[in-house]
């Protein structure tokens, strides 16, 4: 419970929209089960009076949070209004705010960023699938069925990758505090490093498994600022050199950010890698 429990009020941007309306349900059933709250507002410019899924909607957010005790917003608007988005929860003063959607022009993130930080709130994503602590809270779109309760975080930068392993450690009777997608694109808001120093205070938390990729530095940086324990998982082994895979932050340059330097900087820093993602459950067991 890192970013939000079942007290958590959710705000959805975009509530009328393809993705928004069909994901509302998925939250607040997920919400009914566990005596959470759920989403208690939609916003989508123009359709305000409106509900769905028995949600009412507003016209903007500033509307909604007069309404409604909001602390956690969820965005499915598409790329050219995400920006805007970010910086109008930001804005209101909502702290947690989950960015699903992709594709959105790396310097609007990094405004957007930025901004959400200076007005002291914390964005997760864009382009991932949310979070889910089991038994709490699920804010975005992660399977709800494939988690369980327990004592090991997880953080990812893969959403697809992200359901294997839960899957996996669940069938394996590992629980997990809580699951964050932190996105797959070359700005993000919370990085690896972010999210495990919140695990790191978070006494329900045990172990944290770190699903990274090829691209980039932020696994490495991650596992060495922390202390809790951490079993790694490398996405792209077989990834060629200098080309750019599924996301937007996977591509390997000069050396740098391919599978086998990952794996070997982590390891060397005490980090088990599992080299396949049925291997992750028994490493976490010696943790536990």
């Amino acid at each position: 419970m890192i970013y939000g429990d079942r007290h958590t009020g959710i705000l959805v941007q975009g509530a009328t929209g393809q993705q928004g309306s069909f994901h509302i349900p998925h939250m607040n059933t997920y919400a009914r089960s566990v005596g959470g709250r759920g989403v208690v507002a939609g916003v989508t410019p123009g359709k305000g009076g409106q509900e769905v899924h028995g949600v009412p909607v507003y016209d903007s957010v500033r509307a909604a949070i007069a309404e409604h005790d909001v602390g956690a917003a969820v965005i499915f608007v598409p790329a050219a209004a995400a920006t805007d988005s970010i910086m109008e929860e930001a804005h209101a003063g909502i702290p947690v705010i989950v960015a699903i959607t992709e594709r959105i022009p790396v310097h609007d993130t990094m405004k957007a960023i930025a901004y959400a930080r200076m007005e002291g709130a914390t964005v997760i994503g864009p382009n991932c699938p949310g979070l889910i602590s089991p038994g709490e809270v699920k804010l975005g779109i992660i399977p709800a069925h494939l988690a369980s309760r327990g004592p090991v975080g997880v953080i990812s930068r893969s959403g697809t990758l992200t359901y294997e392993v839960i899957h996996e450690l669940t069938r394996a009777g590992i629980g997990q505090s809580t699951v964050v997608g932190i996105g797959g694109d070359p700005v993000i808001g919370q990085t690896f490093t972010d999210v495990l120093e919140r695990f790191r205070h978070d006494p329900a938390t045990k172990a944290v498994v770190v699903i990274g990729e090829v691209g980039g530095a932020l696994e490495e940086e991650g596992v060495a600022s922390t202390d809790i324990p951490v079993v790694g998982y490398i996405a792209g082994v077989s990834a060629p050199p200098e080309k750019r895979m599924g996301h937007a932050g996977a591509i390997v340059e000069g050396g740098e950010g391919d599978a086998a330097s990952k794996i070997r900087r982590m390891e060397a820093l005490g980090v088990p890698v599992a080299r396949r993602v049925a291997e992750i459950p028994a490493l976490v067991k010696e943790f536990l």
